[in-house]
């Protein structure tokens, strides 16, 4: 394919996924755990950025324009069940990044992405969740006195202002807290058990 076969692509893949999920959030579905037909539109798009990787590594804006790299990395931000593949995806990044081809500001909700699914603390603040008072909450965080000064530094907002958004964004969507938070928790860790984020 071309760079501009590659740009439409991944263009309309991400469309895919965005009309699916807003499809799911009016029917409430989506609330509800990883739906299976979120899930499998998300691995069939990892499939298409994994190819593209392999073909013209990261994919992004000198090759495939502002519309495309931003594409690029929303696949990449939701292939949740290809731990493989988001762990090469931020490598590449992280190197196309000195040549202003990928930006800090995706990197960091990333690196936050995997470590959140690995279990480990996060270093923004990017990743959220139901929390056991039934509060939409930050995921644990490292050095949380340090958190406002690392967020200043990819162009975030301060801590406060996104909980307040995120907590609003969830109330519009009619996202709430899951009724049992334990089994909540429960299903995650057997979920991301099975894809490969935790031994």
């Amino acid at each position: 394919m071309s760079d501009r076969d590659w740009r439409d692509e991944l263009i309309a893949a991400a469309r895919r996924d965005m009309e699916m999920r807003t499809r799911l959030a009016q029917s409430r579905e989506l609330f509800s755990g990883y739906h299976p037909q979120m899930e499998a539109v998300h691995l069939e798009n990892a499939a298409l950025l994994e190819s593209a990787f392999d073909t013209i590594g990261w994919p992004g804006r000198h090759l495939l324009g502002d519309e495309g790299a931003s594409a690029a990395f929303l696949i990449l931000q939701h292939a949740i069940s290809r731990p493989d593949l988001q762990r090469r995806g931020l490598a590449l990044m992280l190197e196309a990044i000195a040549g202003g081809d990928a930006n800090a500001l995706d990197a960091a909700y990333l690196s936050d992405r995997i470590a959140a699914f690995e279990g480990g603390a996060q270093t923004f603040g990017t990743q959220f969740d139901w929390d056991s008072s039934g509060l939409l909450s930050p995921a644990p965080i490292r050095d949380e006195a340090g958190v406002d000064e690392r967020r200043a530094s990819v162009g975030l907002p301060p801590m406060s202002e996104t909980i307040a958004q995120m907590r609003a964004n969830a109330a519009a969507e009619g996202d709430t807290a899951p009724a049992d938070h334990n089994q909540r928790r429960a299903e995650f860790e057997a979920w991301a058990r099975r894809v490969g984020w935790r031994a």
